[in-house]
């Protein structure tokens, strides 16, 4: 990197280029939050390398103007959708034989007007739905399908496809998406020493899974994978019952993050947002440190411990008894409450098929 133009002698910068260095990088850490006030080599190298991190997709592009419109201006709701991806870094955390990727987790995240709270909202990757026709990365057309796996929507035609699929499932204009995969969450877990997670059971570790005995545990970022991704060995080996578990892991993550003061300590917040943007892929509007870092301060009001966590409601498949469909009316209240930016009926979240 070119060393931008400097009034210090250069024997002087060379002599106190080692020694200065994590000094100036940690006078970049006190501009993180912010992250448009980095300045000098250091400052920007730091930036660049950071915002390079992050990959996107364009949705207005990618979905045209045949979307939901907005309801409420001031709410926002975020997918978030992680990828089982075994490419690159993430093959060495999951040898299991499968190809391309799926959309492991999801969750829409509706945040109301006021941003005072939240609500995420999983959907089971095991939900028999119908696919809209979509755009796939290389823009061909992917026709529309009626009957297939809800996870199976991102290996065929990528993330916009899963963006655009939940909104017509919901009726729900989604403002943003995020997406982390293995590699990126286990960083991100790492980063932060660990998370501290409580079973009412033990977790038997079939399967290849993790095995822990009930009561509490500091798992790192390898062990909190396994974690959020065991099916078997624990509760009834579900998809419905690896989502409970997810809920609790990210509440357990968020409130970690709070603990730490993580969002003002410099060090731990780069170290955060290195780890966090290594394996991320955002909508176009968030794919900058700056749009990113503005979203985070908007959201600082959200308390992990007021936030609420549902489950989409569903039902066993009639045909296929390893599927679940979307459960009618409970599925239909909870998605008008949201889009209305309204209170949840409790009907809303009672899930015929509960895991």
């Amino acid at each position: 990197m070119t060393d931008l133009p400097s009034a210090t002698p250069p024997s002087s910068r060379r002599r106190g280029r080692r020694r200065g260095g994590r000094r100036a990088l940690r006078i970049v850490l006190l501009t993180v939050a912010l992250l448009v006030l980095a300045a000098g080599g250091a400052g920007w190298w730091a930036y660049s390398h950071l915002n390079g991190n992050i990959d996107s997709v364009d949705l207005d592009q990618a979905l045209g103007d045949n979307r939901p419109k907005k309801v409420v201006a001031g709410a926002q709701n975020v997918l978030v959708l992680g990828s089982d991806s075994r490419a690159g870094a993430n093959g060495d955390l999951d040898h299991g034989d499968v190809s391309g990727a799926r959309s492991d987790t999801a969750m829409l995240v509706h945040i109301p007007e006021g941003r005072s709270k939240a609500t995420a909202v999983s959907i089971p990757r095991d939900t028999l739905i119908s696919r809209p026709e979509c755009k796939d990365a290389d823009g061909k057309t992917v026709k529309p399908a009626n009957r297939v796996m809800f996870n199976s929507v991102y290996s065929l035609a990528g993330p916009a496809c899963v963006v655009k699929t939940v909104e017509e499932m919901s009726g729900i204009r989604v403002d943003h998406f995020v997406e982390v995969d293995f590699a990126g969450f286990k960083g991100l877990v790492d980063a932060l020493g660990g998370v501290t997670v409580t079973l009412d059971k033990p977790m038997s570790g079939a399967k290849g899974g993790l095995k822990l005995d009930a009561g509490t545990h500091r798992l790192n970022g390898t062990d909190s994978l396994k974690f959020v991704r065991t099916r078997y060995g624990y509760g009834d080996g579900s998809d419905l019952g690896r989502i409970g578990l997810q809920q609790q892991f990210m509440m357990a993550m968020l409130s970690e993050i709070k603990k730490q003061d993580a969002l003002g300590n410099p060090a731990r917040l780069y170290k955060l947002a290195d780890a966090g943007t290594k394996s991320l892929t955002t909508d176009s509007d968030l794919a900058s440190l700056t749009s990113l870092a503005d979203f985070a301060q908007s959201m600082k009001g959200v308390d992990p411990d007021t936030m609420e966590t549902i489950m989409l409601p569903v039902a066993y498949d009639k045909v296929d008894p390893n599927r679940v469909i979307v459960a009618e009316p409970q599925a239909g209240k909870l998605w008008e409450a949201l889009r209305t930016d309204q209170k949840i009926p409790a009907e809303a979240k009672n899930s015929p098929a509960k895991g």
